[in-house]
């Protein structure tokens, strides 16, 4: 199966080694050397995975991110940072990167991100969307169509990030059970996904914000104080 890349990566030597190892894997891919460029491509062509560097001339891999998402564009991002700072990978995580690899990287590390991500992008399409029933879910003002991937309340759309959507329905999903951080962080980012809690802080955050009446005492997304969250029971239409 081939798979189109796009590698956005000022450094030649690292574009190149990245492009080399890729194509090894069947993948065909297309390159970028400066943020303006790998935002045009990104834009104008589907891709099955985006390998985007944070610092970038023109515009910023991080800002491409943020537009990706802010596109709906669901396609798998893996970020490429010099930075090793926490806070920075988490930046790249909440602005809706998939994945990250610090430079400088070892090849093998690299390949295997990319892997994991494949295999769970093939989960979702393979077993996730069709495992869901393509209907509706129901709670209060809260409606959330699992096959168009839409949120309204009440008569209003939420605008969700592709993983602010995936929180939500997975919460919404499983009624009343109540997950930790680190079982939120497996069963949304993936089993092999090498992040951190904060990153789950911050997405409820974020989903409270936009789909709470009163953030601090939430009806849909509810802390169980010293375990996780859990979102109540709903009625299925």
């Amino acid at each position: 199966m081939t798979r189109q890349v796009l590698v956005v990566e000022d450094h030649q030597d690292i574009r190149n080694l990245v492009a080399l190892h890729l194509r090894d894997m069947d993948c065909q891919v297309t390159v970028a050397e400066d943020g303006t460029g790998g935002l045009a491509h990104a834009k104008n062509q589907p891709y099955d995975l985006i390998v985007l560097d944070w610092m970038l001339p023109g515009v910023s891999g991080l800002d491409i991110c943020r537009d990706v998402r802010r596109r709906g564009d669901h396609t798998p991002i893996l970020m490429l940072t010099a930075n090793s700072m926490e806070n920075d990978r988490v930046t790249g995580l909440d602005a809706g990167a998939d994945d990250y690899v610090t430079k400088p990287f070892s090849v093998p590390e690299f390949l295997a991100r990319v892997r994991a991500i494949f295999r769970r992008n093939e989960t979702w399409h393979d077993t996730g969307a069709s495992s869901l029933p393509q209907g509706t879910l129901h709670l209060r003002d809260l409606s959330i169509n699992m096959g168009q991937r839409l949120v309204h309340l009440g008569a209003k759309q939420v605008d969700l990030t592709a993983k602010e959507f995936d929180l939500l329905l997975y919460l919404a999903h499983h009624p009343g059970q109540v997950f930790t951080r680190q079982q939120l962080l497996n069963a949304v980012w993936g089993d092999g996904f090498d992040g951190y809690e904060h990153t789950v802080n911050s997405h409820i955050n974020r989903l409270r914000a936009k789909i709470e009446k009163n953030p601090a005492e939430p009806d849909y997304i509810v802390t169980v104080w010293g375990v996780g969250y859990k979102m109540p029971d709903y009625r299925f239409h």
